[in-house]
């Protein structure tokens, strides 16, 4: 049976990507062939550009497993990643043609496997493109599921999402996904820093949410967050701020569902100031 491609937002062209390639979950063969010196050259320019602004700025576990994507000078193969990733923390990545519905997504993570993009942008959209590509998924997401944490939460989300969607509330909660996954800061020792893949992936937007005096970041509130909308097309505005991955895990694990039909009653927020409420400041955040 042929898949659709899965829309979110608006855009005057069509989604990308081959999805005549993927099966009835989504998934697909990394086309590894496919690949050009220049798409190779794309990643690596992507990497390095990446790599240089993360000392001061991202989370010390992403910094940790950035290696364990193995070399930075050519798109990795999904095996190789895997081999080192599946005895680590169970996790597995696999190849999808772009992006898919909420359903597919989360089945997919509630089983530990996490879907990559498999195309890489062209030279033209090097500053921004507006699909996920395959640098976003690997050098934003998947580092962090080597930290076992991490990992588990990301399963968990999957469970609650699949969960989300029988009580119709998965626009609630891709809003929390948008606020830690996505965009998400933690607070160490030397100041706070990006674990949001999002950040992770653009070098404005790391410099712009860890130091810039512009946004507002509060401590995570999971009910707020939920509330709160979110731009697709510029910085954020807003950040949310977690101490540990651990206390993650335990803000997000008890039983929604009171929450969502909470949340239903309640204004949404604005995704920026005013700044009524106590702000997380980037003590230390501009170092390096």
């Amino acid at each position: 049976m042929a898949v659709e491609p899965a829309v979110y937002g608006s855009s005057d062209r069509p989604p990308r990507g081959n999805y005549a390639r993927a099966g009835d979950d989504y998934t697909c063969a990394q086309d590894y062939a496919a690949y050009s010196a220049q798409d190779h050259d794309t990643y690596r320019r992507l990497y390095e550009r990446q790599a240089v602004l993360l000392p001061g700025r991202a989370c010390q576990a992403f910094i940790a497993a950035l290696p364990a994507l193995g070399a930075r000078d050519r798109i990795p193969r999904f095996e190789d990643i895997n081999a080192r990733l599946a005895p680590a923390t169970g996790w597995r990545i696999v190849g999808v043609p772009g992006l898919i519905p909420e359903v597919p997504f989360f089945t997919l993570l509630a089983n530990r496997r996490f879907p990559v993009t498999d195309w890489i942008r062209t030279p033209q959209e090097f500053d921004y493109v507006v699909e996920p590509d395959v640098f976003h998924d690997l050098f934003g997401h998947v580092p962090l599921l080597f930290d076992p944490v991490f990992a588990d939460h990301m399963q968990a989300y999957g469970q609650g999402g699949l969960k989300a969607h029988r009580l119709g509330a998965c626009e609630l909660l891709s809003r929390l996904y948008w606020y830690t996954i996505e965009f998400g800061l933690v607070r160490e020792s030397g100041g706070l820093r990006a674990y949001g893949a999002g950040i992770l992936s653009s070098p404005g937007e790391l410099q712009h949410a860890v130091a810039s005096p512009a946004p507002q970041r509060l401590a995570l509130d999971v009910e707020r967050a939920m509330r709160t909308r979110y731009r697709i097309d510029a910085f954020q505005e807003t950040y949310f701020v977690i101490d540990s991955f651990q206390a993650l895990f335990d803000q997000t694990a008890p039983d929604f569902t009171p929450l969502y039909e909470r949340v239903r009653q309640l204004p949404e927020l604005p995704a920026g100031p005013p700044r009524a409420t106590s702000q997380a400041q980037p003590s230390g955040a501009a170092a390096g």
